[in-house]
């Protein structure tokens, strides 16, 4: 269950609202993607502050008007009958695509097929699952089993 801004762990209390907000959305995508919470608040933690000292006033009151807390319903990481797929690396238009097996679009795209090979196996050995390497033409080049 995402955590809200009525309901969020200890750690996020001492956080000005719009930090909280912004970790609480982090920390919920990561949660929803296979991460610990132990290493998920942290980091949503440090992600956020690092957000607000960046984004502009105007960044800042789109995301006080509009920003959620609680990830898409429709990205495939929010669809939990995928948490046991493969994550597969295959080619995009944009570079390389990470993509849950049977999920309607990529989680993420990366510029390099290494980059996306690496947050496949992160996001693959959170979920206890394997990782299925793509050459360009589309046929398999590699699966990577669970460690």
């Amino acid at each position: 269950m995402p955590w809200t801004m009525n309901d969020y762990p200890a750690s996020f209390q001492s956080l000005d609202r719009i930090i909280r907000k912004k970790a609480l959305e982090i920390a919920n995508k990561m949660i929803q993607e296979g991460y610990d919470e132990s290493r998920a608040i942290p980091i949503a933690i440090s992600q956020a502050k690092e957000w607000k000292k960046n984004a502009t006033e105007k960044e800042i009151e789109d995301f006080t008007a509009h920003g959620s807390v609680t990830p898409s319903k429709d990205s495939s990481s929010a669809r939990p009958e995928l948490m046991d797929h493969a994550q597969h690396v295959v080619k995009h238009e944009e570079g390389w695509a990470v993509q849950t097996e049977k999920a309607k679009r990529a989680s993420e795209i990366k510029e390099t097929k290494q980059e996306a090979i690496d947050r496949a196996k992160e996001i693959a050995s959170n979920k206890g699952t394997s990782v299925v390497i793509h050459s360009k033409d589309g046929n398999i080049q590699d699966v990577l089993k669970p460690q």
